[in-house]
């Protein structure tokens, strides 16, 4: 191959990639995620990020004590965080494949997305319950 059609090559892969990065960025600035907590005492929505951006409370959040209900949000907007962490995967896998690109972005999702790795000195904290039963074993609460 002649440098002139080497660098014709190497400039449509830039221009693809380019692109590529392009419409991924839009993709992932159309992510969210939003949960309801099992009786409809909490709804959240999510950011791509995972950061809240909305936090909605029932009159039926009244009738929990303040534990109760620190630990349903917790739960609440981690399962939202899981949602926009399965959609992040499922944008990044389409524009950089199965391979050691998706693993770094995986790698540093937060770990409610449920594909991050937890930080470090986190083994000994149980994960967060998803069935009804988010007050047998509610997660430590830190004031």
């Amino acid at each position: 191959m002649d440098p002139a059609q080497w660098l014709a090559s190497y400039d449509k892969r830039l221009a693809r990639a380019s692109a590529n990065a392009q419409a991924a960025g839009a993709s992932l600035r159309r992510v969210g995620g939003s949960a309801t907590s099992p009786r409809g005492e909490v709804a959240v929505s999510v950011g791509a990020s995972g950061a809240l951006e909305a936090l909605k409370l029932t009159s039926a959040a009244r009738a929990l004590e303040a534990n109760q209900l620190a630990t349903l949000i917790l739960a609440t907007a981690q399962q939202a965080q899981r949602a926009v962490g399965a959609q992040v995967v499922e944008i990044m896998t389409e524009y950089v494949g199965d391979g050691p690109a998706l693993e770094l972005v995986k790698q540093n999702l937060p770990p409610a997305a449920g594909v991050g790795v937890a930080p470090a000195g986190d083994s000994e904290r149980p994960p967060v319950g998803h069935d009804d039963d988010y007050f047998a074993n509610p997660p430590e609460i830190v004031e």
